[in-house]
């Protein structure tokens, strides 16, 4: 149990280090092409919508689950 709470915590503060280091960056998007080393590690974007994504396929499959 030790050892998968430490997976999940590792997870966690290795999601949360890259999201504050991203946050601290400037966007290089204004910039053009010359400000390349400045780009972010993750595209957010795109993780809230993978994540919502999966909420709702979870909350329909749970529904679907618990129904029957």
């Amino acid at each position: 149990m030790q050892v998968f709470l430490g997976i999940i915590l590792g997870m966690l503060l290795l999601i949360g280090a890259v999201f504050i280091s991203d946050s601290i960056q400037t966007s290089s998007v204004a910039n053009g092409q010359t400000a390349q080393a400045n780009r972010t590690v993750v595209n957010w974007d795109v993780v809230a919508d993978d994540w919502h994504t999966f909420k709702t396929r979870a909350h329909d499959d749970w529904v679907r689950i618990s129904s029957k």
